[in-house]
């Protein structure tokens, strides 16, 4: 067995549910094809119904008869209200597609994470990014004003969440802090100085306007535009894809930094360089979105418990389950108080929190 394999293909071995994802022949798995299958099935039509649902029912076959049109002109005879058109095509649409790219995002970064640190706590927020995304945030509401027009909070809220991740890197790099325990305690150090600025500006700034903060903090998709989707999706493509070409590094990060630098990989800058690319992600999806918790850190658990812990087969599993879970969970924000739409976190959090109790619960009775 070991003449056949290499160094990386035993590391995957090692970690995933089955002895390797892929043969000497490089192919996937049938299981697997299946499940990704029936998983983007699954995405497919939950894009559908977010799009359907909400405070205007539009039945599904409008809803694809309005898409098809947009694609191609003329293929379908109208038989809807230009006013339905409209909330398909210009308010419900993006919204369902930025909230399939944060959780995406949000998952494939927290199941990143998990693996170069070897904690299965840690989530997109494990070094603060997001408090650096609700100071830049928190700035443009309260006291910059919009002086570079609608982008003005998602791009101070990305800057911000880009310079915390370099403070925390710097503060690493100075305390000689680039373990995995330790990138964490100085994130957190970092975290807690940012959010006490960001309390300061809110102090600091108009009364009137705090409740605009406090909805953008606890997360929100209804400010979703066309012309701003091409930012949060091409930072997740782009890094999902670096991030697709290192999961034999990440598979042995998992088993511990010694197995790992005996396959020769560079410990520290590889985890360096998988946190600066959860920052990216981490931080445009947060710029658009405001601060959304456990997706990260909860949708990777249960991508492992049905694909195993391989990371070729958990990646692409957390990237589309992160999609559909945060797509349902705007179909539910948007429909528990129509026409009121109630903030996304709140959903995520009480789900979130549910799951870990049942969590504990579970790894219990499989200690006994």
């Amino acid at each position: 067995f070991f003449k056949q394999k290499t160094a990386y293909e035993i590391a995957s071995c090692l970690v995933g549910s089955e002895m390797c994802i892929r043969d000497r022949t490089g192919e996937v798995p049938e299981a697997f094809l299946s499940i990704s299958v029936f998983g983007f099935g699954v995405l497919l039509v939950s894009l559908s119904i977010a799009i359907s649902v909400g405070a205007v029912p539009v039945s599904l076959k409008t809803v694809l008869g309005v898409l098809i049109n947009k694609f191609i002109p003329n293929f379908v005879e109208p038989t809807w209200s230009m006013g339905h058109e409209a909330i398909i095509w210009e308010i419900r649409f993006p919204r369902a597609i930025l909230a399939a790219t944060v959780g995406s995002g949000l998952a494939v970064v927290g199941a990143s994470l998990q693996a170069v640190t070897r904690n299965h706590l840690a989530d997109p927020h494990l070094l603060g990014i997001s408090s650096g995304g609700a100071f830049g945030a928190i700035l443009a509401l309260l006291h910059t004003g919009l002086f570079l027009g609608l982008l003005t909070v998602p791009l101070l809220a990305f800057g911000g969440a880009l310079v915390e991740t370099i403070i925390v890197l710097g503060v690493s790099r100075v305390a000689d802090a680039t373990s995995a325990d330790r990138l964490i305690l100085a994130g957190v150090a970092v975290s807690f100085i940012i959010m006490a600025a960001a309390n300061a500006l809110i102090f600091l700034g108009d009364p009137r306007a705090t409740h605009t903060v406090v909805f953008w903090m606890l997360g929100g998709l209804g400010l979703a535009q066309w012309s701003q989707l091409i930012y949060p999706i091409s930072v997740l493509v782009v890094c999902c894809l670096w991030l697709f070409t290192k999961t034999k590094e990440l598979n042995a990060m998992t088993i511990g930094d010694e197995t790992a630098s005996t396959l020769g990989i560079a410990v520290r800058e590889f985890r360096l360089s998988v946190f600066v690319i959860g920052a990216l992600i981490t931080g445009a999806m947060v710029a658009f979105s405001g601060i959304i918790g456990f997706v990260g850190l909860m949708i990777p658990h249960i991508v492992r418990l049905v694909v195993g812990g391989d990371y070729r087969r958990v990646l692409i599993g957390s990237a589309i389950a992160g999609a559909i879970f945060l797509l349902w969970a705007d179909i539910v924000a948007r429909t528990i108080m129509a026409p009121e739409d109630l903030p996304i976190g709140i959903v995520t959090g009480i789900i979130g929190g549910i799951f870990f109790v049942w969590l504990l619960r579970r790894n219990s009775i499989n200690k006994l």
